[in-house]
């Protein structure tokens, strides 16, 4: 599973994520600090905004007056992701496959 790639220029660094499954992909491409429109996984449009914070990519939606924020980081040789929405917080963490 290919998670996220990035890519560090002179002035900004963008950031490409490609999640695929056997039945579904995401894919999009954004500068960090720069709010964009996403279309979701399951269809939702959002306002959405990528930082990378302390080693770990941050990036925060907005739509419908709601808001989450997905955290994304490597610890241990395994992807963690958080995220976190009306206090609420899912964790999942990835382990490569050999």
């Amino acid at each position: 599973m290919k998670l996220w790639n990035l890519v560090k220029g002179r002035k900004s660094i963008k950031k490409a994520a490609k999640l695929e499954k056997p039945s579904e992909q995401n894919k999009y491409s954004c500068n960090l600090g720069e709010k964009f429109e996403e279309t979701t996984a399951d269809g939702r449009k959002t306002q959405t905004v990528c930082n990378f914070t302390d080693g770990a990519l941050v990036q925060h939606q907005e739509w419908d007056g709601k808001e989450s924020t997905i955290t994304r980081k490597l610890e241990d040789g395994k992807l963690v992701v958080e995220c976190v929405m009306n206090n609420v917080t899912c964790m999942q963490i990835y382990e490569k496959v050999e």
